[in-house]
């Protein structure tokens, strides 16, 4: 029966120190996990970074590409005023009530347009 019993203590101490092998192993391999997410996160992070750095300077360069085209037009805009503003005046002083017509409809058609 001693010698029973011993064995079952020697048992007990062998599981003993495997458990504790067991602990540690588990211990290192959670702080693996935890480096190598801490890792992925930092990438992920760089990355969204990037991304919202591109999307920044895509933006700034469409807005940029926008004034310029306003710009543009503005001055055809001017060009062509200045081209017709005096065709345009001697149209309404040899007809002004065609004029007056003419200028009361559009008004009303652009609040309509308006109104909506």
């Amino acid at each position: 029966m001693a010698a029973k019993a011993a064995d079952i203590d020697a048992r007990l101490s062998s599981l003993r120190d495997d458990l504790d092998t067991l602990q540690k192993n588990v211990r290192g391999l959670a702080t693996d996990v935890s480096g190598v997410a801490s890792v992925k996160a930092n990438e992920a992070l760089r990355n969204a970074e990037a991304l919202a750095e591109r999307a920044y300077k895509l933006a700034e360069e469409t807005a940029s590409q926008a004034s310029a085209k306003a710009f543009e037009t503005a001055g055809d805009i001017e060009e062509w005023t200045t081209e017709n503003a005096e065709t345009v005046r001697e149209m309404v002083r040899e007809q002004p009530l065609t004029s007056i017509g003419i200028a009361v409809g559009v008004g009303a058609f652009l609040a309509l347009l308006l109104k909506r």
